[in-house]
């Protein structure tokens, strides 16, 4: 299940967590963003209890995506220990299967 995050809450649910935290920078005019929502529930399914994984509306909280640099959505950002260690922006087909690989290189190290 995924995790709605805001700017106030990222720190402590993707930055203190003690397991990697993908994270879905999001909005709800985005048409990109809607086609990734189903593969993102999945990701979320198939981790739940080895990773997390949230989803931050860039229109109610965007003060994270400034930070990183990020200049579209969706843009996913993966974090262990606190450190962003994976970016992926824009949705096409494979990006699923990079998030998934990604995510086992987190759980892996």
């Amino acid at each position: 299940m995924t995790t709605h995050i805001t700017d106030a809450t990222f720190e402590q649910e993707v930055l203190k967590s003690e397991v990697p935290v993908l994270v879905d920078f999001y909005a709800d005019w985005c048409g990109p963003c809607k086609a990734a929502a189903p593969s993102i529930e999945t990701l979320s399914t198939e981790y739940e209890g080895k990773a997390k994984v949230c989803k931050l509306d860039v229109d109610t909280g965007s003060k994270f995506l400034v930070e990183n640099g990020l200049k579209g959505i969706p843009a996913f950002l993966l974090f262990k220990g606190g450190v962003k260690i994976g970016e992926f922006v824009g949705w096409h087909p494979t990006v699923e299967q990079q998030l998934r690989e990604a995510i086992d290189a987190a759980l892996a190290s």
